[in-house]
Parts: C-alpha cells; structure tokens; sequence
C-alpha cells in the first residue's frame, strides 16, 4: 500500500526541489560554441512545452527559457525543429499558443474538442454566422488543403483584396486570419514553422506531424490527461493541483482527479510547505539538492513564474506583467524580467534590446520586495546582486548580439546606481 501521509518541506526545501525540477538550480555550463538542438529538446522534454508570444523587446518568449537554462544558444536550432522534417516541436493552444512535441499535440486532442464546444458555447460567429459553418472558414479550410503551408497573409491574397477587418470573437484582422486562428484553436491546423516575418505557416496536422507519431492510436482523455498531468509534474517538482491545471490551461476538477489516481500508484506524493497553502504534492522522482547555485534572467512567459500564486507563496514575490498597464501607473517597467540568484528571486530589471544602437538597456532595476515590501531576510546584498546582476546583463547581451549595457541616466528603481558601478567591471 502506497503511504499518502504527508511529507514536510521546508519552503527551502520546495525552492530547490522546484528550481532543480525546471533546470535552473546550477550554473550554466560554460562554452566555446553556442548550444544546439541537444541543448533545445532537453529543455522541451524537462519542460514539456515553450510558450509562445510576439512581444520582442527583448527576445521573443519562447526563445528566452532555453537561454535562461543553457546559456547562449542557436536559435536557428529551433527553426531547423520546427520547419523540418520529422519536426520535434509544432505549435498549438496548451498553456496559451506553445510549441509542444508532436506527440503531446496528439494527447490534446481533448482540449481541442473541448475549444470547439467552446466556441460553439459563445456563440462565436463570422459576419453572422455561427463561426464552425462560416463559408469564409470553410474556403480558407480548402485553401489549406490546396495550398499550404500558407501563411494568413498569402490565403487573404488569395481570397484577394485585405479582407473585412473587425474584432470578431476575440481576434482581430482579416477573414483569412479570423478564420485561420479558429482552425487553429480546435487543432484542425499547427504550423508547419514560421517565416522570417515571424508569421505562421498553417497546416494539418497530418501533414506536419512526423509519420511515426501519426500511425500511433490516439490517446484516449483519461490516458492523454494522465501523461499530460506527469509532464506537468515533473517540470515543477512541486506544486498544486491548480499548478498542474495551469500548465496545460486544463479544467482544475478533471486533473484533481488524475491526481488522486496518480497518488494512489505512488507517482505523487503529498507534502505540506510552509507558508504555501496546499494540498501539494511532489513528483517521486523530485530531487531536493543540497544547494541552489544558478543564476538568471527569467522571462515573464517562463514556466517557473506562470502561476503567479505559486512564485507569491514559494519565491515570496508579488510578480505581474505590466505590458498592459499604463506608463504612468506601472511599478516595475515595460518588459519586467524576475532575476533569479540561487534560490532567491532578488531583483525585478526592465529590459530592452536596442538592436539599432547595438546596447541592452536597463530602464529600471528594482530590489525584489519581500511580501511587506523590505528585502527578505537571508537575501543577498545589493552589492552582490549588483555585481551578478551585471555579469548576467552582459552574458544576456552578448547571445542576442548587443555590444553594449546601459542603464539610462533616469533609470529607476533601488539598483540602478549599483548596478551602474558593476557594469564596467563585469564587461572586463
């Protein structure tokens, strides 16, 4: 019989075990050539998927965990992964748009249903007409068939003209795009890659996903969503059953469920932290090392800080994207970046990459504050986060090209003038 009593962790404990879990508990290895492919599926298989945005202030959101995890990197091995045959990643709707492995595109099967009867739920409609029976998404459909890979701007020219532009159902552009982006939302099309122009390239799945991954049966939702619930698990090493839902954007009560099963044959164990409201659980094959020694730059999109309730109650920081917020309201800056030192998330730095000018600039650089807004007790010095800060802004701008690291003369926050003392040093 399997023993479900609870194991204590101290939130020590939990951090290593979490940081261990999502590769970043150690120093990046150092190297004379720029990391690969092997480097890139390590990182997929660890963390099960990449979520994808278009924001490039910095580098785009998918690109930035591999970085974080396995330093400098060839981003061209992700083109080659996704463009090429046997693709090992295709895009979909798991935790947002991600890249996944073609195998998991298959185990979302469910979730892709479940879209559809979502949209159907909604309403959801194309010039006035329920959006699953729309003409326009039945002739793009044709298109895809006859054509692709297509991009949304080559199918608008082909229906000619740009389109009726509005903001129907929750998407805006032309028909051609509308009517793509909802084939793709109910995993009737992936990509087959994206173009220079960072634009999609739409297919089928048949047609993109490798032969061997096709001729395997499909999955059904209790199998998918156990593998899919283990993957989560172990990328996070510990976590709630919210964490687990989280991952994969899944209904909480069916992956409750698969919990239970997956505690039941001693996959996941129980453990209680402190400060951290539970039930949690910890994959069996978690590690807790001694010490956490990494160091990094983590983007807003990355795994280990998308639920924000589990970077609150772990990492003890109140962390959002302000993107959206007005300039004169935010708090933190535009494109805000937790940076992560040993198993401290101590500094909040707002980066841009000015590809232009060939510089990386740091508008504002804050001390991360504990939940009553001092520094935590335990954290390292600003001199120290400082000094490390400054050599992980100039290994960051050395992989995306830049020659240069500037804080700007009215940069804000805590750290700027620290951190503008470090900077020369660290460059030599």
């Amino acid at each position: 019989m399997v023993d479900t009593r609870p194991e204590r962790l101290t939130r020590s404990q939990a951090r290593r075990a979490v940081l261990h879990a999502s590769g970043l508990d150690r120093p990046r290895p150092a190297r004379s050539l720029p990391a690969g492919a092997r480097e890139l599926q390590r990182v997929v298989d660890r963390l099960g998927l990449l979520q994808v945005d278009s924001v490039n202030v910095l580098a785009r959101a998918h690109l930035m965990p591999v970085y974080s995890r396995v330093g400098a990197w060839d981003v061209a091995a992700l083109d080659r992964a996704t463009s090429r045959p046997p693709r090992r990643l295709v895009e979909t709707w798991a935790h947002e748009a991600s890249l996944v492995p073609p195998a998991t595109f298959r185990d979302l099967a469910f979730k892709h249903a479940g879209n559809r009867a979502a949209v159907e739920r909604r309403g959801d409609a194309l010039h006035g007409v329920p959006v699953g029976r729309s003409p326009e998404v039945a002739t793009v459909r044709g298109i895809v068939d006859e054509r692709g890979p297509v991009t949304a701007r080559e199918v608008q020219e082909i229906l000619g003209g740009d389109g009726r532009r509005s903001a129907a159902w929750g998407w805006s552009g032309t028909d051609a795009k509308r009517a793509l982006e909802h084939l793709f939302y109910v995993g009737e099309l992936t990509t087959a890659g994206r173009n220079p122009q960072f634009e999609r390239r739409f297919d089928r799945p048949d047609r993109v996903l490798p032969p061997d991954v096709l001729a395997a049966p499909q999955a059904d939702e209790a199998t998918a969503r156990r593998r899919l619930v283990e993957i989560a698990a172990r990328a996070h090493g510990v976590a709630s059953v919210r964490c687990l839902a989280d991952h994969w954007r899944t209904a909480v009560a069916p992956t409750s469920a698969v919990v239970a099963e997956l505690v039941a044959d001693g996959v996941l164990r129980p453990v209680e932290v402190e400060g951290w409201r539970g039930p949690l659980y910890r994959h069996r094959d978690a590690h807790v090392p001694r010490r956490a020694r990494g160091r990094a730059l983590l983007s807003p999109f990355d795994p280990l800080v998308w639920e924000r309730t589990r970077t609150e109650a772990l990492f003890d920081l109140r962390y959002r994207i302000e993107i959206y917020v007005p300039a004169a309201a935010r708090v933190w800056g535009y494109y805000v970046l937790p940076f992560l030192l040993g198993e401290r998330m101590v500094a909040l730095v707002d980066l841009k990459a000015d590809r232009r000018a060939g510089v990386l600039r740091v508008p504002a650089v804050h001390r991360a504050p504990g939940p009553a807004g001092d520094v935590l007790s335990g954290a390292p010095g600003d001199g120290e986060v400082a000094h490390e800060l400054a050599a992980e802004l100039w290994t960051m701008a050395g992989w995306l090209g830049l020659t240069d690291v500037r804080v700007g003369p009215d940069a804000s926050g805590s750290l700027a003038a620290a951190l503008v003392r470090e900077l020369p040093a660290a460059a030599g």
